[in-house]
């Protein structure tokens, strides 16, 4: 068991798995007759041969409704050839095998409710598995094991080792993300089992398509023939899943059910790193008299053994970051829809169903989404609801990598990708131990000030000739209605807004916009000289990286020259914004036809040597995985290193409701809340003594998102956006403008001091300055 331990911990760190899913017992009719069995049943004691589709949606919908993302189908293997009344329901209801039906309701799951099926039909053929895998992403037969001579399966013609290999092999050749394992204490042998184990790894070591293998011990059951046999000797099955540790290749993962065990933390102690599926709404149709252990007490008993909980999908990350190969085309968002940038489950509580939209409401220059259809109530970003509290935390982690790591930054070491990646995979209790190091960082590098500023957004047109594929605002020039009319704003429409926005206490206005077929590079300086016209002292934070590159290369002038005429014309600073994610290899996916990571890293690499700042941004939580985080992180910090021109990191999570890229079923639906958590302390950590700032998007996160992140490191709230379009054309439901009095309550309600700065972070103390309306 050490040894197993140790290889576990070596694999998988302080992680521990586990499904939220709903169990579905399409049928308990079955072919089979084992003897340990209480799920199958015969006609006479069923009220009727299979669930119903109103009746297996109804499972799904509550299950959906928990916060599930799996809907496990448990049925007895090809009743049909048994029982007449299982053919006729078929026939009746238009089916031609129990396969037929499952498949259907596969389907009708994931469709109406987004949860992800793992069928368990037992022992198929390789056509049933392949009709399967169109709407299964992984599926499900246990070896139990390989000796034919048990008592157990006798009357059971299913439950051969040929046929039981053939299935498993067969899958392997389909490449489909399965679940085997054996059973422990039905009469077989120990090298029973290491023969199981070892044909098992054997198949896995041709095909790679064994995500887990489940260890599970047998407990008798009244009315069934192994009623009067003993359970399994404690002592066997603990080293049976040691056995599986040492014997089975390392990517597979290894599970036992918490339930059938009195003391499930044991298990651990084994060399289990997932504990299977976790029904907080349906009961172990298959071990009925077992209840599952609650959430709260996985958790507790997990973390007593020094790791910590995560959700995941039907199938493991290693499989789904490989769809092309593992995961069918028509399947491929729904898994997608669920994951998190880890390919792990979702971890936010609440109500999660697939999104569908209206046509957006045009509102100003801008375009409000309206949901409709059956409404999640998941937290996520721009979205209403408030995220759940993961800092402060009062729990302490246990050491792992995570801990190694920060104890690393506190003696000096920079941390690279590795380290970061590391970081960014922290869970539980880690997640707030990373939260609490950036905030002694932020105390250390800023104090307790809590600044904003006060400006406009003038986003003065939404025509962009450009195609990113997250971007909610822009449109091609013969667009029509949708997320808004197209528009452009004249030079005097500019002008009076920006005055509009000095008379209301502004002390910036930021410009930026689409990419119109009409501009030259003339007009970004037209565009200046229109602001500071009407407003000479007011700061210009204008035009991103692609729109002074484009400006330059139609004017073919040099970056330097041109940005040296900007700065002649008034413009002080340059927004982050373009940056996305600085890792090419996204970029191709979220924004094809954009600059590149170094055209955008040069742009301000140029700007900061002729005296103009900017800031750092990144948007997280569409395409892209933490390593690419990393990545971005490490090229803005060499840069800042070089040049001290970064004045502000800024987390921009992805918004997702009307984004092309997730109406078109390629995205996720942005990060997790734990990962705009993580993004924004690591942020701080990253940057450390090179980036002082680190700022929250109140529009994308809401109050009580920035309330958190404030004690995760963050010290900056941004702007009161007046005028804020671009996310709410994504899908965002907060407000445009925000409200000071709010902000103020809300920083002192943590102690912290409420400060208003410039741009550049300068406090501003002007007494005729300060008199200006508090929301605006």
């Amino acid at each position: 068991m050490e040894r197993a331990a140790a290889v576990r911990d070596a694999l998988f760190g302080t992680r521990v798995t586990y499904s939220p899913k709903v169990f579905i017992p399409l049928t308990s009719l079955c072919r089979d007759g084992c003897g340990y069995c209480t799920f199958s049943r015969s006609p006479a004691r069923v009220e009727a041969p299979y669930l119903t589709p109103d009746q297996v949606l109804a499972i799904a919908i509550q299950g959906a409704q928990a916060g599930c993302h799996e809907a496990l189908f448990t049925l007895g293997e090809q009743p049909e050839d048994r029982y007449a009344v299982a053919g006729e329901w078929l026939s009746d209801h238009g089916y031609g095998a129990t396969v037929d039906y499952l498949a259907a309701m596969c389907e009708l799951v994931t469709t109406e409710t987004g949860l992800l099926a793992h069928s368990n039909a037992g022992a198929l053929t390789s056509d049933e598995l392949s009709q399967l895998r169109a709407v299964s992403p992984s599926q499900g037969m246990m070896i139990e094991s390989l000796n034919p001579a048990l008592i157990a399966h006798r009357g059971a013609p299913d439950k051969t080792p040929k046929r039981r290999l053939a299935t498993l092999e067969a899958a392997g050749k389909l490449a489909i993300p399965f679940t085997t394992g054996v059973l422990v204490g039905i009469g077989e042998s120990p090298r029973d089992r290491v023969t199981a184990l070892r044909a098992i790894a054997d198949l896995h070591i041709r095909y790679g398509h064994v995500q887990e293998v489940i260890v599970q011990n047998f407990v008798p059951k009244p009315d069934t023939v192994m009623r009067n046999e003993p359970a399994c000797p404690e002592d066997e099955f603990l080293r049976t899943i040691a056995m599986a540790r040492l014997i089975l290749p390392p990517d597979v993962h290894l599970q036992a059910p918490p339930n059938l065990s009195e003391d499930f933390g044991s298990l651990l102690d084994a060399g289990i790193d997932d504990w299977g599926g976790v029904s907080p709404v349906t009961a172990d149709h298959v071990n009925p008299e077992r209840p599952w252990p609650s959430l709260g007490r996985l958790r507790e008993v997990t973390e007593h053994h020094g790791k910590f909980l995560a959700p995941r999908l039907t199938v493991y990350p290693e499989y789904s970051r490989r769809p092309e190969r593992w995961i069918d085309p028509g399947l491929r968002f729904a898994v997608m829809d669920r994951s998190d940038a880890e390919s792990l489950g979702r971890d936010d509580p609440g109500a999660m169903f697939p999104e569908s939209h209206a046509d957006a409401k045009n509102v100003g220059t801008g375009a409000e989404v309206v949901q409709i259809g059956r409404r999640s109530t998941v937290w996520s970003s721009g979205a209403e609801f408030t995220p759940v509290d993961l800092v402060p935390s009062r729990t302490r982690g246990s050491r792992g990598r995570v801990t190694d790591v920060l104890d690393g930054v506190a003696s000096g070491q920079e941390p690279g990708v590795d380290e970061i990646v590391t970081l960014f995979g922290a869970r539980g209790s880690e997640v707030a131990e990373i939260a609490e190091f950036a905030d002694h960082l932020r105390s250390q590098a800023v104090g307790n000030d809590v600044t904003f500023v006060r400006n406009r957004n003038i986003n003065y047109t939404n025509v962009c000739t450009f195609k990113c594929t997250f971007c909610g605002f822009s449109k091609g020039p013969l667009s029509l209605n949708l997320r808004g009319k197209p528009y452009l704003l004249t030079l005097q429409e500019i002008a009076t807004r920006v005055r509009e926005a000095w008379d209301l206490g502004c002390t910036e206005v930021c410009l930026q916009g689409g990419i119109h077929p009409s501009f030259d590079g003339d007009y970004y300086i037209d565009v200046c000289r229109a602001a500071k016209e009407a407003a000479p002292d007011i700061h210009v934070h204008g035009f991103t990286a692609l729109e002074v590159t484009e400006g330059a290369k139609r004017l073919r002038e040099p970056l330097e020259k041109y940005l040296q005429r900007l700065v002649d014309a008034g413009l002080k600073s340059l927004p982050g914004t373009a940056a996305e994610i600085l890792d090419d290899e996204i970029r191709a996916i979220l924004c094809p036809d954009k600059i590149d990571t170094e055209e955008w890293l040069e742009c301000h690499r140029v700007a900061h040597s002729i005296g103009l700042t900017s800031n750092v941004t990144m948007m997280f939580g569409s395409v892209e995985e933490p390593v690419h985080w990393a990545r971005h992180f490490i090229r803005t910090r060499e840069l800042q290193r070089e040049t001290g021109g970064f004045t502000e990191f800024v987390g921009l999570p992805f918004v997702h409701m009307a984004a092309p890229i997730y109406l078109k079923r390629g995205a996720r639906r942005g990060p997790t809340w734990r990962e705009v958590v993580l993004v924004h302390a690591i942020a701080r950590i990253v940057y450390d003594g090179l980036i002082d700032n680190v700022q929250a998007s109140w529009v994308k996160l809401g109050l009580d998102g920035v309330r958190q992140l404030l004690q995760a490191g963050v010290n900056d709230v941004g702007g009161t956006l007046m005028d804020e379009n671009i996310s709410r054309a994504a899908g965002a439901a907060h407000g445009q403008q925000l409200d000071e009095t709010n902000l103020e309550a809300l920083v002192h309600g943590i102690g912290r001091r409420l400060r208003r700065r410039t741009t550049n972070y300068s406090n501003i103390e002007d007494p005729c300055r300060q008199g200006s309306p508090a929301v605006i």
